[in-house]
């Protein structure tokens, strides 16, 4: 928690957030292609055959949201 009593989002909320993206791309077929610059990842999707970059860091929702659209996935966080 922060010291002004509001949860913080640091390692914890992103990291399972990061998580939970993975598992549904992986599930829909989605690979690891390679490691981009910094905290990303660049993976590909068979629905739509594009390569999109995907945050380690990832902590909000739309954004994940966002990434699974890119993969062609209809599934949401």
């Amino acid at each position: 928690m922060r010291h002004n009593g509001k949860p913080s989002h640091g390692n914890g909320v992103g990291a399972n957030l990061y998580a939970q993206l993975r598992q549904i791309l992986l599930d829909h077929g989605c690979s690891l292609v390679r490691q981009g610059k910094g905290s990303h990842e660049i993976w590909q999707s068979p629905i739509n055959g594009s390569r999109f970059p995907v945050s380690v860091t990832i902590s909000k929702r739309p954004i994940a949201n966002a990434i699974l659209k890119q993969a062609g996935i209809t599934s949401k966080l």
